[in-house]
């Protein structure tokens, strides 16, 4: 059936039997896709028939249907038009794993990071009321998007911006599956269908025409038929909002999904759908573990198994272990992570100490002020989020952590490009976080740098970010105790006469496999492992460029990154000349691998070593 779709509008010929059948045909092409090209399995395999039904009921591109966070949009491509493309997914120069405007007509609006639907959506109903328009807006929320404090901040507006807008809430928590069923079923009917509610508007306009007392015996009567869907359907605090609340309902029944959205069209009030769907519905690996395969790399359809069996250790890990160690021996280190407990690392930390660990949910600006509350009150917090999510929480890290000086420790995963592409590389936050005050910004070479800069972030008693990324690492030894780091020290890996070359973190081995390609030309290469980008090393800095040329490698934008640092200190000072490699911030660096992004963009140890043999003339 799925080749019989090329556009939402083939969805509206088809029978109830003939759109089951495109959802197994789905299920397997999802199944197919992913576990070659690794992605969001279980989301997606979770949002197979609401999607269908989205598409059956309503009619994009003329309505407008925007998706919260973009992983879930999978089925979404299939049914526009990129069913082919789809096969290419999260490739070099292929299909985007997220939603991009710059793909499909269908994309209304870019996502990637979590909240967004519902006020991008408000936008787009706003901009059609004040335009006369009659399309429909519908924003799909999911995974738990709803706890984001923009989206909460979105839900609060809706009555006061538009009367014509549809939430559809894709919740896959199973604790509340128990309330999908007849009950549900027949209230949902009942509340929805057309006679209940034209009758419900005769009665409150019978009722309010009785003379003296018809206004409050109306509002009793509301009151009463409020009362009862408290009790009995799950939602006050939607209509309490101004919505219409539908739900909860099966999301896995197409046919009522699709009655639902068509009778929902003429309400003349916001309403939200709660849809109840399961995580990785259909492929039973996926069911049994779905944060497993939340994201996933590739592996094999049949049995889940990983492809390619992981046998080194990552930046991730060593921070989980380094974690651990130092909550053993400190008894005020507690660990937040907003959501992300196994992707940082921090699932054996939530294990070992259940009582000092805190999962917010997607909700990065709570989080650092919780820690600010934690470390005002004599805890010592360590902050596990991800560099693209923390930007989202800026404001609160200057307002409430920094200008307050406050000893929270924050620990920024994925810091570098990654294979999800824009909304998701790690590459601007260090340009951010380096200009507010009382922070210190460091970046590890490997994992037993970052163990050893983790003991020394507790010793320090201020606010410390550090950086890493998502890289095999070696691992920390625990056997040792942590060697103190002199702070804001560089360290100089080895020593040359021609050229020096500063790398920051895992970019280190980057400017090894330089060095000994301009070794081969016979060019003496000093190596500076940078380490403290805040405070900086300007005394080692100096005394290189006095003597020699300098080059700079990073996995960051070089506008307010370790180019630009370096640049400010030798402006008046530089002899020999600088080059820098990293990204640019005014380009838009793709999804794809890493090498192939690396390739793309110019990237790799064999071209940044012949811009400095003809930058500096070595031959």
């Amino acid at each position: 059936m799925l080749e019989t779709v090329n556009s939402p509008a083939d969805l509206k010929k088809l029978s109830p039997d003939e759109r089951r059948a495109l959802a197994s045909d789905i299920r397997r092409e999802l199944l197919e896709v992913i576990s070659k090209n690794g992605g969001h399995l279980a989301p997606n395999l979770g949002v197979v028939e609401l999607s269908i039904a989205l598409h059956s009921a309503f009619s994009s591109p003329d309505d407008k249907i925007l998706w919260d966070v973009g992983h879930q949009g999978y089925v979404h491509k299939l049914l526009t038009g990129r069913k082919d493309f789809f096969k290419t997914l999260r490739t070099d120069e292929g299909c985007s794993g997220f939603l991009s405007k710059n793909e499909s007509e269908h994309d209304s609006f870019g996502a990637g990071h979590a909240g967004t639907a519902i006020s991008a959506a408000l936008g787009f109903a706003a901009a059609r009321d004040r335009k006369g328009m009659k399309h429909k807006v519908v924003a799909v929320v999911g995974d738990g998007s709803l706890n984001c404090g923009v989206a909460l901040e979105g839900l609060n507006s809706v009555s006061e911006t538009t009367r014509d807008f549809v939430i559809v809430l894709n919740d896959n928590k199973m604790s509340i599956s128990k309330n999908v069923g007849a009950m549900s079923l027949y209230l949902n009917r009942m509340i929805t269908g057309k006679g209940y509610n034209r009758f419900k508007l005769l009665v409150r306009n019978l009722v309010l025409s009785i003379p003296g007392f018809g206004k409050k015996l109306a509002r009793r009567i509301s009151r009463i038929e409020e009362a009862a869907k408290s009790v009995l359907v799950r939602g006050v605090i939607f209509e309490e909002l101004g919505m219409r609340y539908i739900g909860p309902i099966d999301g896995h029944d197409m046919e009522e999904l699709i009655r639902i959205f068509d009778v929902i069209k003429d309400f003349d009030q916001p309403v939200i759908v709660h849809a109840i769907t399961e995580k990785g519905r259909g492929c039973k690996f996926a069911e049994d573990a779905p944060e497993k395969f939340h994201g996933t790399q590739a592996f094999d359809p049949d049995t889940g198994a990983s492809s390619k069996a992981v046998s080194y250790s990552t930046f991730s890990s060593s921070f989980g272990v380094s974690a651990c160690l130092l909550a053993e021996k400190r008894n005020d280190v507690v660990a937040i992570t907003a959501a992300m407990s196994h992707g940082t690392g921090l699932a054996k930390f939530a294990e070992q100490f259940p009582d000092r660990f805190f999962d917010v949910g997607i909700a990065e600006e709570h989080a650092v002020v919780f820690a600010a509350g934690l470390a005002s009150h004599g805890m010592r917090p360590i902050v596990a989020i991800y560099a693209t999510f923390m930007q989202r929480s800026l404001d609160y890290i200057l307002h409430d952590v920094c200008l307050q000086n406050l000893p929270v420790i924050f620990c920024l995963d994925r810091a570098g490009i990654v294979e999800d592409g824009p909304t998701h590389h790690g590459i601007h936050d260090l340009a951010f976080i380096r200009n507010l005050p009382n922070i210190s910004v460091l970046q590890p070479k490997d994992g037993q740098e970052l163990m050893d800069m983790l003991f020394a972030a507790y010793e320090h008693k201020s606010p410390v970010v550090i950086r890493y990324p998502r890289a095999s690492s070696s691992p920390p030894d625990i056997a040792r105790p942590p060697s103190r780091i002199t702070w804001g020290a560089a360290e100089q890996i080895r020593e040359g006469k021609d050229i020096s070359i500063w790398s920051l973190g895992n970019e280190l081995s980057t400017a090894r496999e330089v060095a000994s390609l301009l070794e081969k030309k016979s060019v003496s290469v000093s190596l500076v492992n940078c380490r403290f980008i805040k405070p900086f090393d300007s005394d080692l800095l100096i005394a290189q460029a006095g003597r020699m040329p300098l080059a700079s490698i990073e996995d960051s934008v070089v506008s307010g990154g370790l180019g630009s640092i370096i640049d400010g200190i030798l402006i008046d000072k530089r002899q020999g000349g600088v080059i820098h490699f990293g990204w640019d911030a005014d380009t838009i660096i793709p999804h794809g691998s890493i090498e192939g992004i690396r390739r793309r963009m110019k990237m790799t140890p064999i071209e940044i070593a012949e811009k400095i043999s003809c930058r500096f003339g070595f031959k």
